[in-house]
């Protein structure tokens, strides 16, 4: 891997993918400190400083701050990622949007253009019901109001700003990953998630000098850091492989297959989607209920509030829906069965096609348990630092995945590509042999 990372430099057209993305990720980070007009900055800034344990906390994490700043990307991207998931779970249940994810290229631009005005849809509810709270929220001990001036003037202007930086945000991924490297969205979360570490770590000290946690945590801290991380290495990295022997043929005069090789499937086929969609969901209703003062409302976020037995429970379930869910959208057994058979391909001591197909839907699905179980335990990691350490930050659990699983993605992509452009130089050095 570090061979090929030290190629990327010698690749213009890589050299130019990696510098624009990381033109578009500054970009992103520029808007994140241009504030909506309209607000008391400071105040807004100890409303965050109160709450950084609740769930504002983790979705200012996620916005990479541009939620404590009220800047113009405060939605940050999870209404794109909310009306993701809407589409994807109706490809099961709507024949008309199922049909378009068979039709090839044609009908995922189809999808994508209805998950974009669904985008602008909810960043529309959001930002009425953000700017709604905001009117009736006060800053240090009630003494300013967080909105200058309220009305349905400032409700409009904020509605109009966040959805369209929402869009902004929404066409940034999609720039960087048709011209850049690795997935735009998951970059956008990741460069978020980074650059409120610092901060978080540095209040995580001062805490511990000012006597607020103990300084003995410290280290245990960054040692249990080390091991999530080690972890989450491992099982990202982790696959089953499946031999797969080839039937030898005759195509004229040479002879073909009578090879071995093998089925590689990962432990975490979903990589971090799961985390980032249960996040999405969760934070929805916990937002709109942190800025709606109606008791029905209020009694289902004090139950789903993050970090209580409720909200743990439900955000657990919905880690391991998506894990078989999306695990299920991106491969499917039967097809990989037919192909193997198309290819005079079968797995050792089993029936080509339907019996291989149920083989790797057997084995695809307790590798996906083991999956689920594994990002359920890192997930939930934060919500015990928070309430039994009192640790002030969300590090580790779900923001040290997706830190961890991007930058795995990322880098392997920068290495397949290296890979792929230096091939003849690699036939020529005689790193790959022939028969």
């Amino acid at each position: 891997m570090a061979g090929g990372l030290q190629g990327a430099a010698n690749i213009p057209e890589l050299k130019r993918r990696i510098s624009f993305t990381l033109i578009m990720l500054a970009v992103y980070r520029m808007g994140v400190q241009i504030p909506t007009p309209g607000i008391n900055g400071e105040a807004l800034a100890d409303f965050f400083a109160r709450n950084a344990s609740t769930i504002f906390g983790m979705f200012n994490m996620f916005s990479g701050g541009a939620l404590q700043n009220f800047s113009i990307f405060a939605l940050g991207i999870m209404p794109y990622i909310s009306a993701s998931i809407i589409f994807q779970l109706l490809q099961v249940v709507v024949p008309h949007i199922e049909a378009l994810s068979k039709e090839g290229a044609s009908g995922r631009r189809k999808i994508t253009q209805y998950t974009r005005y669904a985008t602008v849809v909810i960043s529309v509810v959001q930002g009425l019901f953000i700017s709604i709270g905001l009117e009736g929220m006060a800053g240090p001990s009630g003494s300013a109001m967080i909105v200058i001036h309220p009305g349905w003037a400032f409700r409009i202007m904020t509605i109009i700003t966040l959805t369209s930086g929402t869009a902004f945000i929404m066409w940034l991924g999609e720039q960087m990953t048709e011209r850049g490297i690795g997935n735009g969205i998951s970059l956008i979360i990741f460069a978020g998630i980074v650059a409120r570490m610092p901060a978080a770590i540095v209040n995580t000290i001062k805490m511990a000098t000012a006597g607020e946690i103990a300084i003995i945590l410290i280290p245990i801290l960054l040692a249990m850091m080390g091991v999530v991380i080690a972890v989450i290495i491992y099982f990202e990295t982790a696959q089953r492989r499946i031999p797969i022997q080839y039937a030898k043929r005759m195509v004229g005069r040479q002879m073909y297959g009578g090879q071995r090789s093998h089925l590689p499937l990962k432990i975490n086929m979903s990589g971090v989607i799961p985390p980032i969609f249960a996040s999405s969901i969760m934070m929805f209703p916990a937002t709109v209920g942190g800025f709606i003062q109606i008791d029905w409302v209020q009694r289902i976020t004090s139950a789903l509030t993050w970090g209580s037995f409720w909200h743990t429970v439900l955000y657990v379930i919905m880690i391991v829906f998506f894990c078989f869910f999306y695990t299920a959208v991106t491969f499917n057994p039967v097809d990989v069965a037919e192909n193997l058979k198309k290819n005079g391909g079968f797995v050792p001591g089993i029936r080509p096609g339907k019996k291989t197909a149920e083989f790797i839907d057997k084995i695809m699905v307790r590798l996906t348990v083991i999956g689920a179980i594994y990002i359920s335990v890192v997930c939930v990691l934060p919500t015990i630092l928070v309430t039994r350490l009192n640790v002030p930050f969300y590090f580790g659990g779900t923001a040290l995945l997706i830190v961890v699983g991007v930058a795995i993605d990322t880098i392997s992509q920068i290495e397949s590509y290296t890979v792929m452009r230096n091939y003849d130089g690699f036939l020529k050095t005689g790193a790959i042999k022939g028969r």
